[in-house]
């Protein structure tokens, strides 16, 4: 029987199959941890796509066979452990590894160079503020791109300075970080 040039024995392989590479990557994620399948750097995304185009190949396709499909995840496994582990326990590692945080608007103000360097539009920060529910732009305190692509929006009442913590690892120009924490001076900004 054909349903939608699919036959009886495909759609067999393909339900057994998908119903095996869930099974794995469940017991993956059970023996390495959630972590595996985060996004807080770069490269963990880059692994959770790999994870995700490894499934659907497997799944979809007689090549790769299941056996070979689940190798290869617990390699990828494998290495995003690895690599936490090392990146957890060297700063150069982390250093050379993940990408830092990027101020694209402090104060109410575009970093028009921080804006060009990092290829994000005003057009992309108004969304995000959008977003964040921010009525003013004298409301935002900062937004910061993330080593994640992501748009964080710092908003609220500017009675009181930003927690230095929050802006740790921040860098404020293509690579120079904000000074033990503190939030820069945007009149002494230079690029």
């Amino acid at each position: 029987m054909e349903l939608f040039d699919l036959s009886t024995e495909q759609a067999l392989r393909m339900g057994i199959t998908s119903v095996l590479a869930y099974a794995s990557v469940v017991i993956y994620s059970r023996v390495f941890g959630l972590r595996s399948f985060s996004k807080m750097s770069g490269y963990e995304f880059a692994i959770t796509v790999a994870f995700g185009s490894i499934l659907a190949s497997v799944i979809t396709s007689k090549q790769p066979a299941l056996g070979v499909g689940i190798f290869a995840l617990g390699i990828l496994f494998i290495i995003q452990k690895l690599v936490a582990v090392v990146r957890k326990r060297s700063s150069w590692f982390q250093h050379m590894l993940d990408n830092y945080p990027l101020v694209l608007m402090y104060e109410g103000q575009f970093l028009e160079d921080n804006l060009n360097y990092s290829q994000v539009s005003k057009a992309d920060i108004l969304a995000k503020l959008r977003e964040a529910n921010v009525t003013h732009l004298s409301q935002v305190r900062a937004v910061v791109l993330e080593s994640t692509g992501d748009v964080s929006v710092l908003h609220g009442e500017c009675e009181q300075p930003l927690d230095p913590r929050l802006m740790e690892d921040v860098r404020w120009s293509k690579g120079v970080a904000i000074n033990e924490g503190r939030s820069p001076d945007p009149a002494a900004y230079t690029p």
